[in-house]
């Protein structure tokens, strides 16, 4: 969480962030701290787990954007990269068919 708010801050510039969740919100299992989104009691069509590690979104693979571990790369852009994917993401109603068409490109 120390690392995952001021990120979160840079890339939620238009507030459409309705909620943040972090290790302490995901359900250990089998070793891995995994995130599961049905514990929300909402609407999982209408969210997204970004995510450097494929073990934390295996219960919500369709909700996933995985990206690169950036650890000591202070080159990294992969985030801001992806704004605009981010901002077309938050004007649909369904993200599912969005994400399908970001793996299939990718």
């Amino acid at each position: 969480m120390e690392y995952a708010d001021p990120v979160a801050d840079l890339l939620d510039k238009w507030g459409a962030f309705r909620a943040r969740l972090f290790r302490e919100s995901c359900v250990f299992h089998r070793g891995n701290y995994v995130k599961d989104l049905s514990r929300l009691g909402r609407d999982l069509s209408r969210i997204i787990i970004v995510d450097n590690s494929p073990a934390s979104y295996i219960f919500h693979p369709d909700n996933a954007v995985p990206v690169a571990s950036w650890f000591d790369n202070m080159a990294d852009t992969e985030l801001l990269d992806l704004l605009p994917f981010f901002e077309g993401l938050s004007k649909v109603d369904d993200v599912y068919t969005v994400l399908k068409q970001h793996r299939t490109s990718s």
